[in-house]
């Protein structure tokens, strides 16, 4: 795992430990044993799940030059990129949330086994969350990786953001064209379109991170009703 990782992480100006290289290796081996019973990812090669689910996960940390104090990253699945963000920075509060209970039952396991302090799992959805008062407008940094359209996206993970805080997407090569159809409703939602971010993955094709500052105040009616940012995008 470490041979796969370092050498781009290093090209990031990202360095982990000996420790942060073995946490790593250990969440690749339980993903692809739990994956043998449990649907958690498509992707079952070693270099795949290194390049493919870690690196794209990483290079969301370009986004901050210093890590944030809190992280929620929305549809994280089987915890990408909100987990190994955590390992990267290990002080920081993060909030994982995802529906499917077998998926959670997986990301309880490797915070568990990792030993990680400070992470929280959540089967709630995004619509709910925007509009608790606990969690809305406290997070420094939302993450949200292939779950929704950016329009759909900004709407479930910007009510979340803290002022001053961001909104990360990691996206295609396109992602200046996503952002720029998503502008008006960035906007509505309290944010602006802050970078697109070249992201180049070993043998992939070139992605993109589309960076979004929360720079006024959502809106109280937003986030909708569950499902309503879906059907009815912004």
């Amino acid at each position: 795992m470490r041979d796969l990782l370092e050498p781009t992480l290093h090209s990031w100006g990202i360095h982990l430990t000996d420790a942060q290289y073995s946490q790593c290796a250990h969440y690749a081996d339980a993903l692809l044993r739990w994956n043998e019973t449990t649907n958690l990812t498509a992707i079952t090669d070693p270099q795949g799940v290194a390049v493919r689910h870690f690196l794209d996960s990483f290079a969301c940390a370009r986004a901050w030059t210093t890590p944030p104090a809190t992280l929620c990253d929305i549809g994280s699945g089987a915890g990408f990129p909100g987990l190994p963000l955590k390992i990267l920075w290990p002080d920081t509060e993060v909030v994982l949330v995802e529906s499917t209970g077998k998926k959670v039952a997986f990301l309880d396991h490797i915070v568990a086994s990792l030993g990680l302090q400070n992470v929280e799992t959540s089967t709630s959805r995004a619509e709910l969350l925007g509009q608790d008062k606990r969690h809305r407008e406290y997070y420094e940094a939302v993450v949200a990786r292939a779950v929704a359209a950016l329009p759909v996206l900004s709407e479930l993970c910007l009510p979340l953001v803290a002022m001053g805080g961001r909104f990360v997407a990691p996206k295609s090569a396109d992602g200046a064209v996503e952002a720029a159809s998503a502008r008006r409703a960035i906007a509505q939602l309290g944010g602006r379109v802050a970078a697109i971010m070249p992201v180049q993955l070993p043998g992939l094709d070139p992605r993109t991170l589309v960076v979004v500052a929360k720079i006024r105040p959502t809106p109280a009616q937003f986030p909708r009703a569950v499902g309503v940012p879906g059907k009815r995008p912004l």
